[in-house]
């Protein structure tokens, strides 16, 4: 138990102080784990034994597509032949934040240099809570981007949404939305938020978040790691370039 913060010290002293460059240049394998990295399709994949296999539906073995809104990165698809090893892209494959375009791009450039964020759980098992908070610590230190959180809805300019939407939630959700000035953002963040992940279908669990109220950007992941967090927040401001976003 005591070991672990021991190696985190050393490795800290070894390196020294240092905070990530992104998004001046590509993500490393510490920012992105492989834990964060989306399943691929392999040429031997079994399509239909994937599909079979996947506990959220995000595998379509018709089209043969994997949606990854749905998936919750749990490698059962590994043993059909998909791969969750670096693609092509190497890290930069990970980063799956999509615009979905219901901001004008004008009200977009508002938030080129500041960009108040507040966060809201409608549901989670607080895992991607914990991974949208770190962006504040040191290493990703998001204030050098203009990036500051607040936890007041009339103050914030962007709304980050985490967990799986439950009844009780729905109307605290839309009155959040609804306090927030315009121009605002909405980033739906992690699986259950994206599309309810392993709890749709449960009896707590209401829509996906886009059906509640508008949503600009969507993070997926279970839990996404704090550098795709922080894409999603540059790509919502109109601060990284769109041709890389996929929907």
């Amino acid at each position: 138990m005591w070991n672990m913060p021991k190696i985190w010290v050393i490795r800290g002293l070894k390196k020294g102080i240092l905070t990530t460059s992104y998004p001046k240049s590509q993500p490393t394998s510490e920012e992105v784990p492989v834990r964060s990295l989306p399943p691929r399709p392999t040429d031997a994949a079994d399509w239909h034994a994937g599909e079979k296999g996947c506990p959220t539906g995000a595998i379509d073995s018709a089209d043969k597509k994997v949606d990854l809104g749905r998936c919750v990165y749990c490698r059962l698809c590994s043993s059909a032949g998909f791969s969750f090893e670096d693609g092509p892209g190497g890290r930069t494959g990970a980063l799956q934040a999509s615009f979905l375009g219901n901001r004008a791009a004008g009200a977009r450039q508002i938030f080129g240099r500041s960009l108040h964020v507040m966060m809201i759980d409608v549901g989670s098992c607080n895992a991607c809570n914990l991974e949208v908070l770190n962006l504040s610590n040191p290493y990703y230190d998001v204030s050098r981007l203009g990036i500051a959180f607040t936890n007041s809805p009339k103050h914030a300019d962007a709304l980050i949404v985490v967990g799986a939407l439950n009844p009780a939630m729905v109307d605290v959700l839309k009155r959040t939305f609804e306090s927030m000035p315009e121009p605002k953002l909405v980033l739906s963040v992690g699986a259950c938020a994206v599309s309810g992940g392993i709890f749709k279908g449960a009896e707590g669990f209401v829509s996906p978040v886009c059906d509640a109220i508008p949503v600009d950007v969507v993070v997926p992941g279970c839990p996404p790691s704090p550098v795709q967090i922080l894409e999603g927040l540059l790509l919502a401001a109109g601060r990284l370039k769109e041709e890389g976003a996929r929907r």
